[in-house]
């Protein structure tokens, strides 16, 4: 066995050499089988401890509606996050934080941080102040305005830095007090034909796009951010999803949701994003997704930060990335702990880490 695996590295090995250092991999990489790509991914693991490994599962928050700018370079100097969020601020402030934090990570020998935002198109003036105003969601009609709306938006993110963007709204509905005009509309093959556009048009230039919120906050009454909000009986905006993975996108931000009155996918009191119901077994197994599972804010949305625990219970559900939570630093020793008496917990959660590795590899920040 021993000898058939080091003949197996020396393969590998040859065949990178073969082709050279400076193969460079892009998201159209991210679901395709290459040898090259997954051994680059498996060395980097392998060069990682433990402690380091979920560090990359934890988003953190910047800017003037995230944490003090001395807190997140804290957490980054020592290795406690994978990637940031940034909330609110002007270019300047956002692109010089982003190059000090880049800097930092760089300094300590660290994996490069994944830099994020929440610019959907009506939200991007508030996120970036000084970007051009666009038009809601809502407002955007055809395939043709989408695409012109989603380039100017990745023109804005990667002048700043930023790699992923936790849009597009995929929820069918406008009437939803927290979606409003954020969705794309009503008719459900507009907003699939749309979010498509999207999705294609940030991921062909190198930014990772986010379908949200799963399983679907569209015809539900109430605000995550306020309250407990759910799901009464069959999940009517599933059918969104499953052409959106067919199509390639990368991300999937999992909602605060609570499910009841579903034999099939209640959540049992919890909210989607802690329910492995939810998680695991709809998202991942039967959708067949394979790309990234994120929370949404853990520490702003009462529906999730009164469960106890919250971001633990999110990663054994089968979330690969933690968004702001609470405490940093609780939330991986939590992982720590569970990953060291829970073997299969264990093994899942390295499947999490690859997953953002062979990501940040195909976003050549690796």
């Amino acid at each position: 066995m021993r000898k058939t695996f080091f003949f197996y590295i020396l393969f590998l090995s040859t065949v990178v050499l073969s082709f050279g250092q400076q193969k460079q991999f892009n998201l159209q990489d991210f679901y395709d089988y290459n040898p090259i790509l997954e051994h680059k991914v498996d060395v980097i693991f392998q060069s990682l401890t433990d402690s380091e490994r979920v560090a990359q599962m934890i988003v953190t928050s910047a800017g003037e509606l995230g944490k003090p700018n001395d807190v997140v370079k804290k957490l980054v100097k020592e290795n406690k996050v994978g990637g940031v969020i940034y909330l609110k601020g002007t270019k300047e402030s956002h692109k010089n934080l982003i190059s000090e934090l880049n800097k930092i990570a760089i300094q300590n020998n660290q994996l490069p941080l994944l830099h994020s935002m929440d610019a959907e198109p009506g939200l991007l003036k508030g996120r970036i102040k000084g970007s051009q105003q666009l038009p809601d969601a809502i407002e955007i009609k055809t395939v043709k305005e989408c695409d012109s709306v989603t380039k100017i938006i990745n023109r804005e993110l990667l002048n700043i830095g930023v790699r992923q963007n936790f849009a597009p709204v995929v929820d069918i509905s406008p009437n939803n007090e927290a979606i409003k005009s954020r969705s794309f509309g009503n008719d459900k093959n507009n907003v699939i034909q749309l979010s498509k556009t999207f999705i294609k048009t940030t991921q062909e230039e190198q930014i990772i796009a986010t379908a949200k919120h799963f399983p679907g906050h569209g015809l539900v009454k109430g605000d995550t951010h306020k309250q407990s909000v759910y799901i009464d009986g069959a999940l009517q905006e599933l059918d969104i999803y499953k052409p959106l993975i067919n199509s390639g996108v990368l991300s999937i931000m999992v909602a605060h949701i609570t499910v009841k009155n579903n034999d099939k996918y209640s959540t049992n009191g919890l909210p989607a994003s802690c329910s492995r119901n939810i998680v695991t077994d709809l998202l991942k197994n039967k959708l067949n997704f394979k790309g990234l599972v994120i929370t949404d804010a853990m520490n702003i949305m009462k529906a999730v930060t009164i469960i106890k625990d919250a971001p633990l219970q999110a990663s054994k559900a089968g979330c690969d990335m933690i968004l702001m939570p609470v405490d940093e630093t609780n939330t991986r020793d939590q992982i720590l702990a569970a990953m060291n008496s829970d073997e299969a917990f264990k093994q899942q959660v390295y499947q999490s880490i690859k997953k953002i590795i062979r990501l940040k590899i195909c976003l050549d920040l690796l």
